[in-house]
């Protein structure tokens, strides 16, 4: 029998062999699958003791180039040993990618070219490699080492010729399948972003929302928010995350670092590794590898960033999810400012309906306690029995009582609603505050002692009242051009039988409406009044003053 005879007869021995590992490769069309489907039919088909497909990154250059590799033949204690990806810019592997020819090494250590294997990697010497062409570019190679029985021979280059070219067509299904897949569950994230942000009873977790569902898209570490800050830096407010999210929730970008132009231009910032990238300055990107840091903008109005970090050592963000991820933070920025204009809409029609309230308020009920007091008022002074007369003023001091009161609640819902402060001073500078925006100017305030640890909550409530009505009163006064608010918890204000206390002083200038007299505080041992005062200027002003026990 001829040697030409035998390798006929070989080739067509492993004829159904090749056929069989052909179609394997185009049965699934999920990617990772029909890749790791690929390398293992390789190794079987030309009876190699290891195999592996690395999958190559066109948008990169140099060692990082090499994206992901999958391989047969080795356990996974050798892999864990081995760890990083082999370079893929130089050795055979880079020259593979170049040349875009198959290789085929009867000893790959005797070869000038063999470098860049990372330490662990078993000892290997016959070698065949093939790239592995998509629609005219190369997504990866092929690489097959240590055949049984000897070096590699052209039978097996061809027919690993045949099984790439195959593959590359089946791999190219799978990318479109996966590419739709992706975009798919991208489209439906954030559409489902939209829903939620515009049909939620409160914003105040939109951007939870949308932090949440872009780090489960991108099958990312985390889910970062960061937003301007007034130095010129960013700050994280908010973070999805497996672990504690409060060690990233106030971490900071410092003004100059470079990628924060980046970041305040609107422009998306992609980075391999996050804990080596000289760019990424922050004290937690340490735990980061590859991550996408995403401008919230919409129509030029730069809302935040939306950053997505993957664990170190995780594989990078391809081109289509770097698009895809993009896309999502558009859309999303546009419904957080779609989700803010409907937050507004919700509040001016409470500003709309406070306004109306308090005008009906105004209108209707004040003017008729006040003829109902001028009637009183008229009676008393024609009622002969001296009881009568003493019942009737008592009636007329409630109503002037009731009315002082009403105007203080027209004077509260003139006040736009926020956030209520939690300590007892920060209490007080809003009604300060909110009082500016009917005023005109701002009143300044003062604080005397521990007035946050020592004031108790029924106190404070009856103080702050107090200091409504005084500035409700302020601002029906003509000329008041300036307003000084004391609250004084320390030894001065201990009341005249020996106990602690705190006193509130509101003090403005102009011409007083009308003495209010002297009436007790519900619920308190202390007084409240008006006095008319002289200040150096020789302007008429007003001082109120209101002490409570601890």
């Amino acid at each position: 029998m001829t040697r030409g005879s035998t390798g006929a007869e070989a080739a067509a021995r492993r004829g159904p062999v090749l056929l069989e590992a052909v179609l394997g490769v185009g049965t699934d069309l999920e990617l990772r699958a029909t890749l790791q489907h690929l390398v293992d039919a390789a190794t079987e088909l030309t009876g190699a003791a290891y195999g592996a497909l690395g999958v190559v990154d066109p948008d990169r250059s140099g060692s990082d180039r090499l994206t992901e590799l999958f391989t047969a033949g080795m356990d996974e204690a050798t892999r864990t040993r081995i760890g990083r990806l082999p370079r893929g810019d130089v050795g055979v592997l880079g020259a593979l990618i170049r040349d875009r020819r198959p290789l085929r090494l009867a000893d790959l250590t005797c070869d000038p070219r063999s470098c860049g294997m990372p330490e662990g990697h078993p000892e290997m010497h016959s070698f065949l490699g093939v790239p592995v062409m998509v629609r005219s570019e190369v997504f990866g190679s092929l690489y097959l080492t240590e055949k049984r029985g000897g070096p590699f021979t052209a039978e097996d280059e061809r027919l690993l010729r045949v099984l790439a070219a195959q593959a590359g067509m089946a791999i190219g299904n799978a990318l479109l399948y996966e590419t739709a897949r992706q975009r798919q569950r991208w489209i439906e994230g954030a559409a489902a972003v939209t829903t939620a942000l515009l049909t939620g009873d409160s914003p105040t977790d939109a951007l939870m929302v949308v932090a949440e569902e872009a780090r489960k898209l991108a099958d990312a570490s985390a889910g970062v928010i960061l937003q301007p800050t007034g130095d010129g830096g960013m700050e994280i407010v908010t973070a999805s995350t497996h672990d504690d999210p409060g060690a990233l929730i106030g971490t900071t970008i410092a003004p100059g670092s470079p990628v924060l132009e980046q970041l305040l231009g609107g422009e998306a910032v992609f980075v391999d590794d996050s804990a080596t990238d000289p760019r990424m300055t922050t004290p937690v990107r340490s735990r980061f590898g590859p991550s996408m840091l995403l401008p919230l903008q919409s129509g030029g109005r730069l809302i935040g960033t939306l950053a997505l970090p993957r664990t170190r050592g995780a594989r990078g963000y391809t081109a289509v999810e770097r698009l895809l991820a993009g896309q999502f933070a558009s859309q999303a920025a546009l419904a957080l400012v779609l989700a803010d204009s409907r937050e507004s809409r919700k509040r001016l029609a409470v500003f709309e309906d406070r306004d109306r309230i308090a005008r009906d308020l105004h209108d209707l009920v004040i003017q008729r306690l006040f003829a109902t007091g001028m009637m009183l008022e008229s009676t008393r002074r024609r009622a002969k029995e001296s009881d009568i007369a003493e019942t009737i003023g008592k009636a007329v001091d409630e109503l002037e009582s009731t009315i002082q009161e009403v105007r203080t609640t027209i004077f509260a819902l003139q006040q736009p609603p926020a956030d209520a402060p939690t300590t007892f001073r920060g209490k007080v500078l809003r009604e300060a505050a909110t009082a500016a925006a009917v005023l005109g100017l701002t009143p300044s305030t003062h604080f005397a002692g521990p007035v946050d640890t020592s004031v108790g909550e029924r106190t404070a409530g009856q103080l702050l009242a107090a200091l409504r009505r005084a500035l409700a009163e302020a601002s029906r006064r003509p000329g008041v051009s300036e307003i000084e608010i004391t609250v004084d918890a320390t030894v001065t204000a201990t009341l005249p039988d020996g106990r602690a206390g705190v006193r509130l002083t509101v003090t403005t200038d102009g011409a007083p409406e009308e003495a209010a007299g002297t009436q007790d505080s519900e619920g308190t041992e202390g007084a409240e009044g008006t006095e008319d005062t002289k200040d150096t200027k020789g302007t008429v002003g007003t001082t109120l003053t209101w002490q409570s026990p601890l």
